[in-house]
Parts: C-alpha cells; sequence; structure tokens
C-alpha cells in the first residue's frame, strides 16, 4: 500500500462495464512525511474518498481485487481514507 492525496477526479461516461459503479480519482503519490513522491495516477476509488483526502492506494496485480472483480482492468485502487499519520523520520 501506498500513501496519496486526492487531487481531483476522472469523468469517464463510457468504461469498462466492471468499473460502472466507480469513480475515477487522480492520486498524488506521497511519502510517509506526506511530501511529494511520484508521478500522479488515476485510481478506481472503493471507499468514497474526497478531493484533498489522504488515502492509501494498491497498484499492480492486486488492484483488481480491491473492486472485488478479478479480471476488472484496475491498475490502481484506492482502498482506504487516511485519519492520521504518525511519522518520526529515519530511513
Amino acid at each position: 500500500m501506498q500513501l496519496g492525496r486526492v487531487v481531483g477526479n476522472v469523468v469517464a461516461t463510457r468504461k469498462d462495464e466492471r468499473l460502472v459503479g466507480f469513480k475515477l480519482m487522480i492520486v498524488q503519490p506521497l511519502g510517509a512525511d506526506k511530501e511529494l513522491n511520484g508521478t500522479p495516477l488515476i485510481a478506481v476509488d472503493t471507499v468514497s474518498a474526497g478531493i484533498g483526502e489522504l488515502v492509501l492506494f494498491v497498484v499492480g496485480t492486486v488492484a483488481p481485487y480491491a473492486v472485488r472483480v478479478a479480471d476488472a482492468p484496475v491498475d490502481a485502487a484506492i482502498v482506504a481514507i487516511v485519519d492520521t499519520v504518525e511519522y518520526k523520520g529515519g530511513k
């Protein structure tokens, strides 16, 4: 899982039938210190996150399981809305 912030949404009036009912959100990956850590990506929202919220997301082969459709065309999925992060630093 990775930490990210929802920075936008994507409206797709036509999409794969396995994604009907899901929102598509733009997520900016963040490090544990909440600093930018990578390029924004589009993720399927499984938890009703909103723009500006801190979220956890998964990428790769586990992402379709978040939408409970193993063969869904999903590369990234938001799986949690984060309340707090406590980071003491270090590497």
